[in-house]
């Protein structure tokens, strides 16, 4: 039923750290979702230092997916958006031929508080790569929730899934759930998409006789429901979908093609992505290439 646990690689972003389950070498994606990070929680205090804060960057070839379990956001982008993205919504960015965004603290900066919560990258369909960009963002009213009485929350953040669907755009068959399970309950993944895996941001679940914690993706094979257990109160994200061929993925770049990679690189480089109205004083610049390897002796 497992198929492979992945543990997430867990950096340092200038003032809190960043867990990334997806991609990596065991495992570059499920289903659609091409990127997978889990950030804090992390406790902040007033007037914290604004090294925090994501710098306008450029997207092409995907859809990036915000959703906060604590804390605030502030995004704004190239097609000028600027929004607060709150605990229970959904920013729903879709990069297409290219965008770019900020991601910045204000209001915690002001007032305090934790900080946690989880970004996905979506990769586009080919047909779709070069679509318009757009940015979405959808409140508690567009995301569907059920609660058992035995212990299952549970929110639909975007796709289709256990008979509902949010009213989020998305652009080829996939799911994105928020499970709050507690301790001794159980809830099922049904079968109904061929890759599907569950991230355990919060407490400790068991599957198949074996006990996952905070930080870990469980990837589940195909064909089969998968009966989830609460070992501890637990925050999971379940997620999948149908697989979209395989991705380049650099930077922040995603595309069926390296050569489209490389352009949206030398655009970024000689500055031909439009900025953020609202946030276009500074950004993160591109990432220097790495070394050639040196000559080998004679």
């Amino acid at each position: 039923m497992i198929e492979l646990v992945l543990d997430s690689h867990r950096r340092d972003l200038g003032g809190f750290e960043v867990g990334r389950a997806l991609p990596q070498a065991a495992r570059r994606t499920v289903g659609p979702f091409v990127f997978f990070d889990h950030f804090g929680p992390v406790r902040f205090e007033p007037g914290f230092p604004k090294s925090a804060d994501i710098r306008p960057h450029p997207h092409i070839g995907l859809s990036t997916v915000t959703y906060l379990i604590e804390g605030e956001i502030t995004h704004r982008d190239s097609v000028g958006s600027e929004v607060e993205i709150t605990p229970g919504e959904v920013n729903w960015m879709t990069a297409g031929r290219g965008i770019t965004h900020s991601e910045r603290f204000d209001t915690l900066r002001r007032t305090g508080g934790s900080m946690h919560g989880l970004q996905a990258w979506v990769a586009l369909p080919t047909d779709a790569e070069e679509m318009e960009p757009s940015f979405g963002h959808h409140g508690a009213e567009d995301l569907p929730t059920y609660e058992s009485p035995d212990g299952l929350w549970a929110r639909l953040i975007a796709g289709k899934a256990f008979g509902v669907e949010a009213k989020v755009k998305t652009h080829s068959p996939m799911f994105y759930v928020h499970w709050r399970l507690k301790a001794g309950a159980k809830a099922q993944i049904p079968a109904e998409y061929p890759e599907r895996a569950a991230f355990v941001a919060a407490g400790q679940i068991e599957v198949d006789g074996r006990t996952c914690q905070t930080g870990q993706m469980l990837i589940f094979a195909a064909g089969q429901p998968v009966l989830v257990t609460g070992v501890t109160d637990a925050e999971i994200m379940l997620l999948g979908g149908e697989p979209i061929g395989p991705r380049f993925i650099d930077w922040n770049f995603v595309s069926s093609s390296r050569e489209r990679i490389e352009q949206a690189k030398a655009d970024w480089r000689a500055g031909r992505m439009k900025l953020p109205d609202a946030d276009h004083d500074e950004f993160i610049p591109l990432p220097p290439e790495p070394a050639a390897p040196a000559p080998s002796p004679l």
